[in-house]
């Protein structure tokens, strides 16, 4: 089962049709069956620059920024049914970008 948070960003001025920055921690069994490897992969096709890594709790966390809509592409990407392992909780989090990121890394 899919329990999904949703966060309400605590940037007042983040636009829709601006560039954004996406943080997402993803629960469930998610590490050891490719889900980064995915991610990554799904990311890229998206044209996002960002990361995705293995956190110390079993979790994932996958930090991009592109366009607003195409982060929320991968976001449904995510959350959906071709998603590697077994997604239970993907809690997410919408702020500026800061252009840090080039490509996007696999950590």
């Amino acid at each position: 089962m899919l329990t999904t948070l949703r966060a309400v960003s605590a940037t007042p001025d983040l636009q829709p049709d601006r560039p954004a920055r996406l943080t997402a921690h993803v629960s469930g069994r998610v590490q050891g069956v490719g889900f980064r490897w995915w991610t990554r992969s799904r990311a890229l096709e998206l044209g996002l620059r960002g990361t995705v890594a293995n956190l110390a709790d079993g979790r994932v966390e996958v930090v991009a920024e592109g366009e607003r809509p195409t982060l929320q592409a991968l976001l449904d990407l995510l959350r959906g049914p071709r998603a590697p392992g077994q997604v239970a909780n993907v809690a997410e989090r919408w702020s500026q970008p800061d252009g840090r990121f080039e490509g996007f890394a696999e950590r």
